[in-house]
């Protein structure tokens, strides 16, 4: 059985993650996993993959393929309270199931801190980090 929890998956801010998109991390290193469902209009993190919760089963084994050589895998929805966590804890225990404990450490799995509401509060409008946003939808949150 993984040791891994959602208690135990680290959080990374919203300010971590914008200095680690401004300093030009490279797109193989660093990948965002955005689990939102419909609520993912109104914009999206600058190089995130959508993938909503809702597919995130069928998703899964594509996710470990195409992320298993990133340094930095950092998950979010909404709030990250719930879909962003469980979608990383899941993605968390499978890499580990499939690769073995030693080799799923070489990656390092994050959940956003605050997720996209947090995020548009702050770097909404800066298309430097955020694409398709649309301020109106935000205003009610």
């Amino acid at each position: 059985m993984s040791s891994i929890s959602i208690a135990t998956l680290p959080r990374m801010s919203r300010d971590a993650l914008s200095a680690l998109l401004r300093s030009k991390t490279p797109a193989d290193k660093l990948a965002i996993v955005d689990v939102r469902d419909s609520d993912h209009i109104g914009g999206h993190i600058k190089l995130s993959t959508w993938v909503p919760s809702s597919s995130l089963d069928v998703r899964l084994p594509e996710l470990l393929r195409t992320l298993k050589d990133m340094d930095k895998v950092v998950f979010h929805c909404a709030l990250s309270q719930q879909r962003g966590p469980s979608a990383a804890l899941r993605y968390a225990r499978e890499r580990e199931r499939t690769l073995g404990e030693e080799e799923s450490k070489k990656q390092e799995i994050y959940i956003l801190e605050g997720g996209f509401v947090q995020w548009q509060e702050k770097y909404g409008d800066d298309e430097q980090l955020t694409e398709a946003y649309v301020a109106d939808i935000w205003r009610e949150y």
